[in-house]
């Protein structure tokens, strides 16, 4: 016994001098830990009530979840906050930095900062500016809280909670645009005596004790991540099948690889009857298949990979699905068929491959003259949907300086695919190559006047174009409604509608809405510049030349897509329509709006039955498509006797009508509606409550100018779309109401005029920022979404949701 308790003594001596001895070594070297060490109390996170730690928290099976439903509704895609990216342990570890991803001032294209492929290690993102939002010091459980900005950042929420009613305090700022304040660890004590409402969720109600509880427990335990889920054994055999295809040998293999790579890598890939929530990037990488993926680190699809050899690949998705970034490309036997029946089977030759120089590689026309020029057209028809979306939801994310140049609603239609004119048009496109060049053939080095070359090349390309058109693809015939591609009977890729909402935008097959004020016709060449100049070709970190030429640029091309559909109306009413769509006198002092304007004689050959000729162009296409234009829209334009389907119930055939009514509604009679909302209509069973998405549809004297768009408005003639179902990436507003107050609801909306008005009503039936149960409503519209469109939904994004 005696023994025994004088070896006991030895060992407590022992341990309490290694244990001094460690704690002045570690203090030395580092004074943030002499602090927690000396009074571990001094800046604690640790909650009053925060349980004792017991056992650990699965990241991904209780973490995740809970940084998904809260942190990633605002931290995800380019326009996440301080760059923190909170969808993906690697963003996590990656951490914050003060450099934004959006400026539209910078003389110069900066370094980019995409995770997964600019840097891959902690120590490297360290070196490029991010600093760390979980503790990275010694690892015991209070500094573990203690030294994470994450856990700082929800107990400044705790200590300092919103109001629970009414708008939210002034000096919260939401402006997507505003200066974003994105402390370190050291300088967090100054940012809380500055911005005590700041904590997170940011001008946001915080989150449950519970949610709470887990992500501090797991900050305490050390931020352990477990193991991921792993690639089922079906998965890896479809990579390994797609990966082969893609690599093939030959020279036909290759370039339409090639091709079919810089179309697709924006992206995300699913193989047809796997689960829904997996996707893939095709990629380039310096590995083949089966080894690591080693991604090039390009910032375009098309520039050089600086090794010998590189490999298509595709990496899987392990980021969460956010909606701003999510469009999905199917991938199956069926595709890799029609992959080879428009690449590898047609007689063609391929002498060599093109390199990937700077001007050469910029222009489609030029690097892939020797695909046939139909193949590429039906390639991108075949998916149309798919490609708008790139051009809408990537590679931007969001903003109003590169969306302001579309209206705000709009229908696209595509020229027929002419294949027994397929030679004499891939010879045509080649031989023009020259003037088809876009702003990326200059790289980052385009100054903001080197716009005006393209002015130029494009009217050359038009006038050619125009001669072409006539001799050969009409043989002086005049054009018709057989010029106006019908899906091939089966495809409802046909007609797109696309809407803009102020800084982002939402494209939708078929039809949708009012007539609208304009239309796109998209033949190949136009389709496929616009996919070169927004996808392919823009970088979200060039220059301030590069983002206005893009912009400007495009101006060239929705105006070309706009005379396109003139050329189906009388000569004698285009330019009266054509006029009407660009008014201000900006347009004497800036715009270009005649530059595309070249025919004004030829007459369509079309039996117009009356004066109103783009209201009858348009029925005219909806009456030869009508097997790919889907259901009428019956809400938004009622044009038969009953504006009920047939097939529909009881019940949703008064929500519809209800909602027709909604709909008739414009002006300032929509004062009081934001770009978008989702309204909840409440009934007995919360799983059964129908949801519709409102948008706002502004009206402007023309979209010619990229600035002063407030001096454009026309509110009195705004119009109001009613989408059964969601629409847009970024809701402004919840809407909840009871059926049965449906008839009040839009009376007061219709009246909402003065601020007491906007006040009474969204006290009513706004879900407001400062709303205890915003978080519920949010969960629920994603439940929806992802029940309704399982594959295509992503979370929805609140830093555009309003403080009304």
């Amino acid at each position: 016994m005696m023994i025994k308790t004088s070896w006991f003594r030895v060992y407590v001596l022992i341990f309490f001098s290694i244990a001094s001895l460690v704690t002045v070594v570690y203090s030395d070297v580092n004074p943030l830990a002499k602090e927690d060490q000396v009074n571990p109390a001094a800046n604690s996170v640790i909650p009053a009530n925060f349980p004792e730690v017991s056992g650990s928290v699965s990241y991904y099976d209780k973490v995740k979840p809970i940084l998904d439903s809260r942190c990633v509704a605002c931290h995800s895609c380019y326009d996440s906050p301080c760059q923190l990216k909170l969808t993906s342990i690697e963003g996590i570890q990656r951490g914050a930095t003060k450099v934004p991803v959006y400026d539209h001032e910078r003389l110069r294209a900066v370094e980019p900062s995409r995770l997964f492929i600019d840097e891959t290690t902690i120590a490297g993102w360290r070196e490029k500016g991010f600093f760390p939002v979980l503790n990275e010091k010694a690892h015991y459980p209070e500094i573990n809280l203690n030294n994470s900005l994450i856990a700082k950042f929800l107990k400044l929420k705790i200590d300092n909670p919103l109001p629970n009613r009414g708008k939210l305090p002034e000096t919260i700022k939401l402006d997507p645009e505003r200066t974003l304040e994105c402390p370190t660890l050291e300088e967090f004590s100054q940012y809380q005596k500055d911005y005590p409402l700041y904590g997170m969720p940011y001008g946001l109600p915080r989150l449950s004790e519970e949610e709470e509880n887990t992500l501090f427990t797991w900050l305490q335990n050390g931020a352990k991540l477990g193991n991921p889920p792993s690639l089922s054994s079906s998965a890896a055999a479809e990579i390994k099948k797609w990966e082969q295809f893609f690599n093939g040998a030959t020279l036909k293999n290759q370039l339409s690889a090639r091709y079919i790579y810089e179309h697709l890598f924006i992206g995300h890939l699913h193989f047809k009857g796997h689960p829904h929530n997996e996707f893939y990037k095709l990629i380039r990488s310096k590995t083949p298949s089966g080894q690591a993926v080693d991604e090039i680190k390009s910032a375009r699809p098309f520039e050089e990979a600086e090794v010998a050899k590189f490999y298509y690949r595709l990496r899987p998705v392990t980021s969460t699905i956010v909606d701003k970034d999510h469009f999905v490309y199917e991938l199956d036997d069926g595709k890799m068929e029609r992959f080879k029946d428009l690449f590898l089977r047609p007689d063609y030759k391929v002498s060599r491959l093109p390199g990937y120089d700077q001007d050469s590689t910029a222009n489609p026309f030029k690097t892939f003259s020797e695909l046939p020029a139909m193949s590429r057209y039906q390639f991108l028809l075949d998916d149309a949907h798919y490609f708008f979306a790139g051009f809408i939801k990537g590679p931007v994310c969001m903003g109003q300086a590169a969306l302001n140049v579309i209206r705000d609603q709009f229908w696209v239609a595509f020229t027929t695919p002419q294949d027994d004119l397929n030679k004499e048009i891939t010879q045509f496109l080649a031989e023009n190559n020259q003037y088809l060049r876009l702003p990326a053939s200059e790289g980052d080095r385009i100054e903001i006047t080197g716009w005006h070359k393209f002015n130029e090349l494009q009217r050359q390309y038009l006038i050619n174009k125009e001669t072409f058109s006539a001799k050969v693809l009409l043989k002086q015939k005049p054009l018709d409604l057989d010029l106006i591609w019908n899906g091939d009977g089966k495809n409802d890729n046909a007609l797109l509608t696309v809407f803009r909402h102020y800084d982002n935008a939402s494209v939708v097959k078929g039809w949708v809405g009012k007539l609208p004020l304009t239309a796109w016709v998209v033949d190949y060449p136009l389709f496929e510049r616009i996919h070169y100049l927004l996808v392919a070709g823009y970088n979200v970190y060039g220059s301030a030349g590069h983002q206005v030429a893009t912009r400007l640029y495009m101006d060239f091309l929705r105006m070309e897509a706009e005379n396109n559909f003139l050329q189906f109306i009388p000569a004698k009413q285009r330019k009266i329509l054509h006029d009407s769509w660009y008014q201000g006198m900006d347009l004497k002092i800036f715009g270009n709006s005649e530059l595309l304007f070249i025919d004004t004689t030829r007459e369509p050959g079309i039996d117009y039955r009356s004066a109103d000729y783009k209201p009858e162009f348009f029925q005219k296409i909806h009456q030869k498509l009508d097997s790919v234009d889907g259901a009428p829209d019956l809400i938004n334009r009622c044009e038969q006797a009953s504006c009920n389907p047939a097939n529909s119930s009881t019940e949703q055939q008064q929500m519809d009508t209800m909602m027709g009514k909604l709909a008739d509604l414009k002006g300032h009679e929509i004062h009081a509606l934001p770009e978008v909302s989702f309204l909840r209509i409440k009934g007995d069973d919360p799983a059964k409550d129908f949801v519709y998405t409102l948008i706002r549809n502004k009206k402007l004297l023309n979209v010619s100018f990229i600035f002063g768009e407030n001096l454009r408005r026309e509110p009195e003639q705004d119009t109001l779309t009613v989408v059964p179902g969601f629409l847009g990436s970024y809701p402004n507003i919840f809407l909840a109401v009871q059926k049965e107050q449906l008839a009040p609801f839009i009376e007061q909306l219709q009246h909402a005029k003065t601020n007491a008005d906007l006040d009474k009503f969204y006290s009513q039936y706004g879900i407001r920022r400062t709303n205890p149960e915003i978080w519920q409503y949010y969960d629920w519209f994603n439940k929806k979404y992802h029940a309704e469109q399982p594959e295509n939904a992503g979370l929805f994004d609140m830093n555009l949701y309003e403080n009304r």
